[in-house]
């Protein structure tokens, strides 16, 4: 528990004082997305590296959380605060109700289950154009201000996105360590074993579905009010794509890996602009390497790298359990 919390107040500390050697110019910006995506890969790092649930939908939490409190704040002139915890708490009631029957499924079929879901909400935001403004997008979002605070420059928007960052990253690690946390572990191994155990399985996957979609509108709520401006495209199949890609490439089960692939994944495209138009393709060739050569992604994978070279310890295979 103390490695824990002195690995949290380390990696707290770096966040804090990163703005110093960033600088305040575009690169700053950049970092307020890898906050945000790091709070999108820490929510499907508990759903899919925790409980072994895939998913393909994250992108339309991400995507509702952002148009129910983009909508409440530019149409109805609700307090942006107000609005943040009406998207997060919506999402979550309708995460608990879909999450009843879509869990119901295991394997590709729960994929294609929430492949389904995110096109649906997708294809919604393209059509209630009254609602949403359609394709156009939905403009005029208010900055989020505190006191006599405006969160209205790149730097304000760092502290804030990773504030919430931060405080999301330390309640899913003490979840993971949890009674709780270690009953979903139990069903990702084997449900059955889990069930047998006395885990009412069932009952906690739809949990960890609801609150992964919480987790997922928040970072929907605070895109929108950082960005002030949202449109469908935003939230497409694409998102859910590269989110399983941070994931995967962090290390499945990892939280403070979720961090490590949406930096990886949000930096990169800034230095590769060439390949801007092939993303699915890098994504998908990056997914291969990893599962082939890191199964257990950056934070477990390179250590074993560092171990097999320098002590002559044998790599694991792609097939081979988690530890």
């Amino acid at each position: 528990m103390k490695q824990e919390l002195l690995k949290f107040f380390l990696f707290t500390a770096l966040i804090g004082i990163a703005p110093v050697f960033i600088g305040k110019g575009y690169l700053i910006n950049v970092f307020v997305f890898v906050g945000i995506y790091t709070i999108l890969a820490v929510a499907l790092n508990l759903l899919l590296g925790l409980a072994g649930q895939i998913s393909l939908g994250q992108a339309a939490f991400f995507g509702l959380g952002a148009y129910i409190s983009g909508v409440l704040t530019a149409t109805h002139a609700v307090n942006p605060w107000l609005s943040m915890v009406i998207a997060v708490v919506t999402v979550g009631i309708i995460a608990f109700i879909l999450g009843f029957p879509i869990l119901k499924l295991k394997g590709h079929y729960l994929a294609m289950a929430t492949l389904g879901m995110g096109i649906i909400v997708y294809i919604i935001f393209n059509e209630t154009v009254d609602i949403t403004g359609g394709p156009s997008g939905l403009s005029g979002i208010p900055h989020l201000s505190l006191g006599g605070i405006i969160f209205n420059s790149d730097l304000k928007n760092y502290y804030l996105v990773w504030f919430f960052a931060v405080t999301i990253i330390l309640l899913s690690v003490n979840l993971a360590a949890s009674r709780i946390g270690r009953a979903l572990r139990a069903i990702h191994d084997s449900e059955v074993a889990a069930r047998i155990m006395g885990v009412n399985a069932r009952l906690l996957k739809v949990q960890i579905f609801s609150i992964s979609g919480v987790i997922s509108a928040l970072a929907g709520s605070l895109y929108a009010h950082t960005v002030t401006f949202i449109s469908p495209t935003s939230f497409g199949f694409n998102v859910s794509i590269e989110l399983l890609t941070m994931v995967i490439i962090g290390g499945l089960g990892s939280i403070y890996g979720s961090f490590l692939g949406a930096a990886i994944l949000t930096l990169l495209p800034e230095f590769f602009r060439t390949f801007q138009d092939y993303d699915i393709i890098v994504y998908g060739l990056t997914l291969i390497v990893i599962t082939m050569f890191m199964p257990g992604g950056l934070v477990r994978g390179v250590p074993l790298l560092f171990r097999s070279l320098f002590k002559k310890e044998p790599m694991p295979q792609s097939n081979e359990k988690r530890g």
